[in-house]
């Protein structure tokens, strides 16, 4: 049972992560490497404001969220649109892009050590327990799940019941037949870039009321939400949500039954038999 509680637990919050990069590869179309270091800044945010203001993380998501939204819209618009419009064929859109969100990574490393340091941050928030089928778990746990779920579904309604959600889908799936009926695609990836970012930093926020971390941490949060994403199928927000459930499930159990040692291993070999097996992914449709 508390493999089962733990990795649902584990794998809500991945969902988060993950639903950011997939907003800004399905839709902008750019394989954004920087997206853990964004989540990072999130996490550094909701603890500035816990550790300074006494203002709760999920809270905080009022600052975090917009920050994060227009410091990618900018990105969006002054690195990579110029990128995006001179590249002549899809290989190379995603190489520049590959590259050019490469190099922000570690500009985002640097910018985030010399403001906060080197160190591990951590701080206690909801640290204490919750009964669960008569087992105790961390209530910061549960109350980021909760909060997980939220903004997942609230994300889910949004894109599926909105006009600009139907906008984002369109580009999603063919961005020359939406130009053609009046969408400004540019502006739309702009759009889903920069709320891929903004999602992602809440993922950030709450994760850090139980996770220990620091500047250069991202990378591993990275390479998850690329495994989340390309698992689930690319353009498949259903998919993202069950690749990440999938993926906690599988970390926890080796996690209890083998070596904790092991858990990023065992997401790599997840990864490659999705990739060998059913490279569209889990819920993704095979190119006709």
């Amino acid at each position: 049972m508390d493999i089962v509680v733990i990795g649902l637990l584990l794998g809500g919050t991945y969902a988060l992560m993950a639903l950011g990069l997939q907003l800004q590869y399905g839709v902008a179309r750019i394989m954004n490497l920087a997206t853990g270091e964004v989540l990072v800044a999130g996490s550094f945010g909701a603890f500035w404001f816990y550790t300074a203001a006494n203002v709760s993380p999920y809270f905080s998501l009022v600052v975090v969220m917009p920050l994060a939204f227009a410091l990618n819209w900018a990105i969006y618009r002054v690195v990579l649109q110029p990128l995006v419009s001179r590249a002549k064929s899809r290989g190379h859109h995603d190489i520049d892009s590959i590259l050019a969100t490469f190099g922000l990574a570690f500009i985002f490393v640097g910018v985030m050590s010399a403001i906060f340091g080197g160190n591990f941050f951590n701080y206690a928030y909801f640290a204490r327990p919750f009964e669960i089928f008569g087992n105790s778990y961390g209530l910061n746990r549960i109350a980021a799940f909760g909060a997980s779920v939220v903004l997942c579904a609230a994300l889910y309604v949004w894109l599926t019941k909105t006009r600009m959600g139907l906008n984002l889908r369109a580009v999603a799936v063919n961005p020359g037949a939406a130009a053609l009926v009046g969408i400004n695609v540019a502006w739309a990836s702009a759009f889903a870039f920069a709320m891929g970012g903004a999602v992602t930093a809440a993922g950030g926020a709450v994760l850090s009321t139980f996770l220990t971390f620091d500047a250069s941490i991202g990378v591993l949060f990275t390479l998850k939400a690329l495994v989340i994403v390309i698992m689930g199928g690319v353009g498949d927000i259903r998919g993202t949500v069950a690749a990440a459930f999938i993926l906690g499930l599988a970390e926890t159990t080796v996690a209890f039954l083998i070596d904790p040692g092991l858990t990023l291993a065992a997401t790599y070999v997840l990864f490659i038999l999705i990739l060998l097996l059913k490279p569209e992914g889990l819920f993704g449709r095979r190119a006709a």
